[in-house]
């Protein structure tokens, strides 16, 4: 199992972003959460096996159609407590 936070910039934030993200997770099996940031980018922390997170994260790069993903930033989350599903964070 790998754990990544992600944190995704562009247009983010109000277009159904974070339940594609949640959608996207259980479609790859994905454990963790997603929640808006203050400075209108989403975080993500994700836990799965590497192939599957691979793909994931290649999908959270192209977005859902009403988004424009401009940037994703990754990096190792270890250590970090994880959760047994995914979850949006509010």
């Amino acid at each position: 199992m790998v754990q990544w936070q992600l944190i995704v910039k562009g247009r983010v934030q109000g277009v159904g972003f974070r339940y594609f993200t949640q959608m996207k997770a259980v479609q790859y099996r994905i454990n963790g959460w997603v929640r808006n940031r203050e400075d209108g980018s989403v975080e993500i922390l994700a836990s799965g096996k590497e192939e599957e997170l691979n793909q994931f994260i290649a999908d959270i790069k192209k977005g859902n159609p009403f988004s424009k993903v401009d940037h994703v930033d990754i990096q190792e989350a270890a250590g970090v407590e994880c959760c047994h599903s995914f979850k949006i964070k509010y």
